[in-house]
């Protein structure tokens, strides 16, 4: 079963210093228009970069809106066996729409 975080609840634990790392399964020429700062590992490259994923804390997957994400979360979680994955609900939509509005001017 996929499990998701929401973007306040992913800001509160960034804000607290929590072990979070959150990737971002984006195209680079997606990320030029609008990020928060996550690692960049697109999403036809995950799978072969996995050893880039960290095995302790929370690793947040996030995309646009959430529908890659969460097909890379389930991927991982079955052909990986990783169980520390979390899809951002709503994606980067949703953390500008909740978290940081300024990022839809960029």
């Amino acid at each position: 079963m996929i499990k998701s975080i929401s973007a306040p609840d992913l800001k509160a634990k960034l804000d607290a210093g929590e072990t979070v790392q959150v990737i971002d399964v984006r195209e680079p020429y997606e990320i030029e228009v609008a990020s928060f700062g996550a690692i960049s590992i697109p999403m036809g490259e995950i799978m072969d970069r996995t050893d880039e994923l960290s095995p302790e804390g929370m690793v947040v997957i996030h995309c646009q809106s959430g529908k890659r994400a969460e097909a890379v979360c389930e991927g991982l979680e079955r052909l990986f066996d990783k169980h520390n994955i979390y899809n951002l609900e709503g994606g980067l939509d949703a953390w500008i729409e909740k978290v940081d509005p300024s990022l839809a001017e960029a």
